[in-house]
């Protein structure tokens, strides 16, 4: 069965400057997608290829079977929250929602049940009569988003839809706005540069750099098995050691004696030995241990329950190590290795021109 949206090829220009390269996304009934990317990476034109407001120079859209790809915003039956929301302040909460219902040519009662309903279901009835001006962030939040709900769309779109609140209130909001998503059961895709939020809110995570998509899958996939080196480093926090493959398949550190680290090599990742590659690895995957990389703690962020020591290698280079919050002080010597049963390093290829190894590559050890 074919996926209920469906982003097929798209390719979009402004001028000399390529947005999109290729872009292919499919979304299931219900389903939440978050695109995710740096300032620049696409993410904002492709929504709005997806809304009607631009048209792809390559490439078709499919909704529910229908190819709406030359079909004006006012057709797609998409309904859209803004960064800005885009309320109207001298209207009340009733007159903002109803106002995404004009042009239906909907009766008063029906309407009233329809401005109702939307508002039920963002959980602010008894707010109908409320100035914008006399409500909080959040609260305008919701109302946009009833605006979007009220006149029922096939799909959701939302741009940035939390940037404009504090960090408490956005958090609070962010879970308000995940109940009201999923109790309408609508088709969304949203758009944000903040991996909680995309994490919190999609069930499915595109992430997109340079106009080029570089993987999908859900929180735990990008982040446990990462596809290529720009998702495993924008993804979460990680630190990245240059090496080569040794004969047994790890990876031998560059400057580092011989100490050979294991980890999961990338799709793409030729497995030939002395090839250069860089291994990714999570703070949490990390110890503070007897023996393996000797270094030098510059930093320490405590953090709760555990706190994070960035450590600058002797061999060169830093990784930033999780551990208790005793473990170490700024200017303690230290080795680090891998934590036993922890989430595997990620080996990604490395441009032979980075190469900096002045060891044989030959001989493979582990520590």
């Amino acid at each position: 069965m074919p996926p209920f949206l469906l982003l097929d090829g798209l390719d979009k220009s402004f001028g000399a400057q390529t947005v999109l390269r290729d872009l292919t996304l499919a979304a299931e009934a219900g389903e939440v997608v978050a695109l995710l990317g740096p300032s620049g990476s696409g993410k904002t034109t492709a929504l709005r290829l997806i809304a009607g407001f631009e048209t792809p120079d390559r490439g078709h859209i499919r909704v529910g079977g229908e190819y709406v790809t030359a079909l004006p915003p006012e057709r797609r039956h998409f309904g859209m929250v803004f960064q800005h929301y885009a309320l109207f302040p001298h209207l009340d909460v009733r007159e903002n929602v109803a106002f995404g219902l004009a042009g239906r040519k909907l009766g008063r009662e029906e309407t009233a049940r329809k401005v109702a309903d939307a508002l039920a279901l963002v959980d602010l009835p008894g707010f109908e009569t409320r100035r914008v001006g006399e409500i909080s962030g959040g609260q305008q939040q919701r109302v946009a988003l009833a605006r979007a709900l009220a006149p029922e769309p096939r799909v959701l779109l939302l741009d940035e839809p939390l940037s404009n609140l504090d960090p408490t209130l956005r958090e609070r909001t962010r879970r308000e706005l995940l109940r009201a998503i999923r109790r309408v059961g609508i088709t969304t895709v949203l758009v944000t540069h903040e991996q909680e939020e995309a994490f919190h809110l999609g069930d499915r995570v595109a992430v997109l750099q340079g106009g080029v998509l570089h993987q999908v899958g859900t929180p735990e996939e990008l982040y446990e098995r990462p596809a290529t080196r720009f998702v495993a480093s924008f993804v979460g926090r990680a630190s990245s050691l240059p090496g080569v493959l040794a004969p047994d398949g790890g990876v031998r550190i560059a400057g580092a004696d011989g100490v050979v680290w294991h980890g999961e090599p990338a799709p793409d990742l030729a497995a030939e030995p002395g090839r250069p590659v860089e291994l990714v690895v999570r703070p949490e995957s990390l110890e503070l241990a007897d023996s393996g990389l000797a270094g030098r703690v510059t930093e320490r962020r405590y953090a709760g329950s555990v706190t994070f020591y960035l450590v600058e290698l002797a061999a060169g280079g830093e990784v930033e190590v999780q551990a208790p919050s005793g473990a170490a002080a700024e200017g303690d010597t230290v080795r680090i290795a891998l934590a036993p049963g922890g989430l595997p390093p990620r080996i990604f290829r490395r441009a032979p021109e980075n190469l900096q190894l002045e060891d044989n590559p030959a001989a493979p050890a582990s520590v």
